[in-house]
């Protein structure tokens, strides 16, 4: 899913589908496993924010056929991609940090999106306010800001070029330092006070990727796409060179050929 930031910050405005896709069962298997634990029967009103290319807002359109369905999405090149097949979904292009439901709903979804977005101690209150009582807002968000894979981004930015000298604006830099996510005590700590329950818990998943440099051609699709949205063609191509030298060190390929990739996510259910 695609980062609904302001196109002047994190990430920019382009991203990929096809990218993205390329390990579309990895990414996947989250979503799906947040959707099984959304405890609503019947909501009649949905949002998923952050939608993306609209695999899983079809999902949860043919999971609860009688409800209105709206994918959210920055990304004119991934809600195309999701308006192409055909569906009941209304796809709707907004910014999550300004948008507001038309009605309220009775469940607010949102798979890999809102760590690109500042400020969760105001976003996630807002979001639970706008449900209807006995509504339900689940999210869930990479715990990756430690990962070899993140962490080796930023240094890379940092003293990455020719004589360890800096790539990027320092705006990039700071963009990329910032911790996305908190840990799950401080969102039990902004949310227990609008819910009548709340359900937070932590998996790590070891991925096993196939093809040559793996763990880039992932991030590319994700996380490194404010990197390679900002740099020039020839920064680009030096941080690609010095970011795919060390990400080999750090996942090195398997004697059967595949890359282990642990990424850990946080899954937050919260019943207003």
């Amino acid at each position: 899913m695609s980062p609904n930031n302001h196109p002047g910050q994190l990430a920019g405005t382009h991203w990929d589908p096809s990218q993205y896709l390329k390990f579309s069962d990895h990414r996947l298997r989250p979503a799906l496993e947040l959707l099984e634990r959304v405890p609503l029967a019947s909501p009649a009103i949905i949002y998923d924010l952050g939608c993306g290319s609209g695999q899983v807002t079809r999902l949860i359109a043919q999971r609860w056929p009688s409800a209105q369905v709206y994918g959210v999405d920055n990304s004119k090149e991934m809600l195309a991609q999701a308006a192409a097949e055909p569906s009941r979904v209304h796809w709707i292009e907004a910014d999550i940090r300004a948008w507001s439901p038309a009605k309220p709903p009775d469940l607010i979804y949102s798979n890999a999106t809102l760590q690109w977005i500042e400020d969760h101690a105001q976003l996630f209150p807002r979001l639970a306010s706008y449900l209807k009582p006995g509504g339900c807002l689940a999210v869930q968000m990479p715990l990756n800001w430690e990962a070899a894979s993140h962490r080796l981004m930023r240094e890379t930015l940092e003293n990455g070029a020719p004589g360890g000298g800096r790539l990027g604006s320092q705006a990039l830099r700071q963009a990329l330092a910032r911790k996305w996510v908190e840990n799950a005590q401080t969102y039990y700590d902004l949310l227990v006070g609008y819910t009548t329950s709340l359900d937070i818990w932590e998996t790590e998943y070891l991925q096993v990727l196939e093809g040559e440099d793996a763990v880039l051609e992932w991030v590319k699709g994700t996380g490194l796409r404010p990197v390679l949205n900002e740099l020039d063609d020839t920064q680009r191509e030096i941080y690609l060179a010095e970011y795919t030298r060390r990400l080999r060190q750090a996942y090195p390929v398997r004697p059967d050929g595949k890359t282990l990739y642990p990424f850990r996510r946080l899954f937050i259910v919260a019943a207003v």
